[in-house]
Formats: structure tokens, sequence, C-alpha cells
């Protein structure tokens, strides 16, 4: 998945990127508003982290832009603690969420979790594909009962296919999933980090869950027929 953060203070910008990349999403920041808004506008991301008080151009005023022009990517504001009015005006103007600096890094992850799983529409914490089951709260995943140990970035992966299981996810909206926009990894990743999820998803002498639409994409499929 795929997040934005808008944070000017070079210590926190840096250490909220860190903990969302390790977490295994995709990341782009901006260190001010101007270059925030154009990255907002964008409409790549999955959510969007965004400090109140930046240069330029600050949060509301990022977030009231985004809200006229129907984008409706979710938002987790960051405050201080006496910006009150502003967080109220905040969540007038469309913020899904708000955190007070400073925080707990643990929070920030859960929070933006949620915001991705809004992101889909169905704010499901839980997704059955057949014997499959994936804890988006947990990051859990099993197979028939039994654990499988995934990295972060498998796990999104999985996450993306799961939230549109039985669809077709083209090569290209996994790579944007995956990796940030000055990563000089190749698409041919993808195929590489599909063929990871099938070693330890599948079962022996079974179909793969994953399956290839030669031209397409990968679709995973919710169902045996």
């Amino acid at each position: 998945m795929r997040v934005l953060v808008i944070e000017d203070y070079e210590p926190v910008r840096s250490a909220v990127v860190q903990a969302l990349s390790e977490d295994g999403y995709a990341v782009d920041s901006a260190e001010d508003g101007r270059n925030g808004m154009w990255l907002a506008k964008s409409g790549e991301h999955d959510a969007i982290v965004l400090d109140i008080m930046l240069p330029h151009t600050n949060g509301i005023e990022i977030l009231e832009s985004l809200r006229s022009q129907q984008q409706h990517t979710p938002v987790l504001l960051l405050t201080a603690l006496d910006e009150v009015d502003q967080r109220i005006r905040g969540l007038n103007c469309g913020a899904d969420d708000y955190l007070v600096k400073p925080f707990a890094m643990a929070e920030l992850l859960a929070r933006v979790r949620a915001l991705v799983r809004r992101s889909f529409g169905d704010g499901v914490s839980v997704i059955q594909v057949r014997d499959l089951t994936i804890d988006t709260s947990a990051r859990l995943v099993s197979r028939d009962g039994e654990a499988i140990e995934l990295t972060a970035r498998e796990y999104n992966l999985l996450e993306l296919l799961a939230r549109r299981r039985g669809k077709v996810v083209t090569r290209t909206e996994i790579w944007k999933s995956l990796y940030d926009m000055e990563n000089e990894s190749t698409s041919n990743v993808v195929d590489v980090y599909v063929g990871y999820l099938r070693k330890k998803l599948d079962l022996p002498d079974q179909p793969s869950l994953i399956v290839t639409r030669r031209g397409h994409g990968y679709v995973l499929e919710a169902s045996d027929s």
C-alpha cells in the first residue's frame, strides 16, 4: 500500500517514513506544504499522514483543497497538543483521524492501517479467501489454520490482492503499492514477490491461489472454480 507523509520537521518525517517502510508500505514524503500539495493531488496514495503546521501551505489548506476537488484519500492529521481549534477545523474539513504529538509510532502505524482499510471501502479487518485467513489488524496470515510467516512487503502484496480478490491487479498497480516514487527497482520485482508468496501460500498438488493473467496481471482467486 502507498502512503504519503507531509511533515516539515525532519526527525519526525524520517522516523515516520522509516517506520512505515519497515511495515511494508511504499512511502513518499514532502517537507513543505507546496510539494505536499502536489504529491497529494496525484491521487496515487491509499492514505496521507499530514502535519498541520507546514511552510508555504499549511495542512488544513491542503486538506480543504483535496476535499474541494472530490479527492477522498483518507487523511491522518498530526497536531500539536495546543492546536485544538485547528484539529476541529481539520475534522470538519474532512480529515479521517488525528494524532497528537508526541505520539507512539505503534499507534501511528495502527491508525494508518485502519485508514488503508477504509480506503478500500469496506473497513474489514479479517479477510477470508477460501481457507486463507488474513487478519489485517494484527497482520497475521494463516491457511487452513496453519500460520504463515511473511515479510512486511510480502504481506502488503497479499493484502492488496486479497482486498481485490477475484479481480485482476496489474503489475503496475502492484509495483506502485510496493515501492516509492524514487525507487529504481524495475517492475520485474513484482514477479519475484509473487513467486515468494506462492511458495509460502500454496499447498502441494493444489492449484496456486494466485493466478497469472498474462498481459494483464495477477488475481487472487476467491473460489475454487
